[in-house]
């Protein structure tokens, strides 16, 4: 029998999107990334694992590929598209 958790509080609505950079080689790029998808309206969170390239942003409302993709080419980077 598992104690049964209440599911954790949530005043709205969060997306998590898992983005691939390419180009990222160390932890000024990282940083680049962070600080550019940062500026996204709604984002709240940014996370870069510098050695698989995934960025995973977390925000009020999904931001749209378009934004995302542009934060990443100001970064200087290339944002990889499935």
């Amino acid at each position: 029998h598992h104690p049964v958790r209440p599911p954790p509080a949530k005043e709205h609505d969060v997306s998590t999107t898992v983005w691939t950079v390419q180009g990222m080689t160390c932890q000024h790029c990282v940083t680049a990334v962070t600080e550019e998808v940062s500026l996204i309206p709604g984002v709240t969170a940014v996370a870069v694992e510098l050695e698989s390239g995934q960025v995973t942003v977390t925000a009020d409302a999904e931001p749209s590929a378009e934004a995302v993709a542009a934060a990443i080419d100001e970064a200087g980077y290339t944002l990889v598209t499935t």
